[in-house]
């Protein structure tokens, strides 16, 4: 059975995005290149890649470039060649390279593809498909990554929970550009 993960990078005030969907805050720091080493290693692990529609526009948009293979190679290569996921009640066409447009139940399509064999799969930013799946018990792992920034206002990333989710922290790391990740692991049940 395939394992769900969730990344994702928050500001110390506890917001995914800022105002107006703003992320740039999440790219300062990319100078430490240890940092680097981690983002390149993290996507060389990689299965099935999990969007919704907002965060798939934005990754589409940016990973086939000419710029993005021009200042990440590693992670642009496995960002445009692993296989994708785009859920969407209302995107007309998934063209970004390895992409399958799922209209239909969310839960259920996880559930099918944790059952099948393969490498795990992993939610990149989609904070509506975190909030969903989590409240279903379907993430068995959350990689959430505190930047030292403090935006005042934006959206958490569990926006839409109803009940409490109950984490067990398995690993923290520590980086020069004052990131810090942290590992949690779910107890595989849903919010209550």
């Amino acid at each position: 059975m395939r394992k769900l993960l969730a990344f994702h990078q928050v500001t110390l005030d506890g917001y995914f995005v800022g105002p107006n969907g703003d992320i740039s805050w999440a790219h300062k720091g990319s100078e430490d290149a240890e940092w680097n080493a981690f983002v390149a290693g993290n996507a060389q692990g990689g299965g099935l890649l999990i969007f919704g529609r907002v965060t798939y526009e934005l990754m589409a948009s940016y990973w086939p470039t000419p710029q993005a293979i021009a200042n990440d190679p590693a992670v642009a290569r496995q960002m445009n060649d692993l296989p994708k996921v785009v859920f969407s009640r209302t995107l007309g066409s998934a063209r970004w390279s390895n992409t399958r447009l799922v209209r239909g139940d969310m839960a259920a399509a996880i559930r099918t593809a944790k059952a099948e064999s393969g490498k795990q799969m992993a939610i990149l930013g989609s904070g509506s498909v975190v909030s969903q799946l989590a409240q279903d018990g379907l993430i068995d792992e959350y990689q959430i990554v505190v930047n030292p920034v403090v935006l005042g206002s934006g959206r958490t990333l569990f926006d839409g929970i109803r009940g409490q989710l109950t984490l067990r922290l398995t690993k923290t790391r520590t980086f020069g550009n004052g990131k810090v990740l942290l590992c949690y692991e779910s107890g595989g049940e849903g919010a209550r």
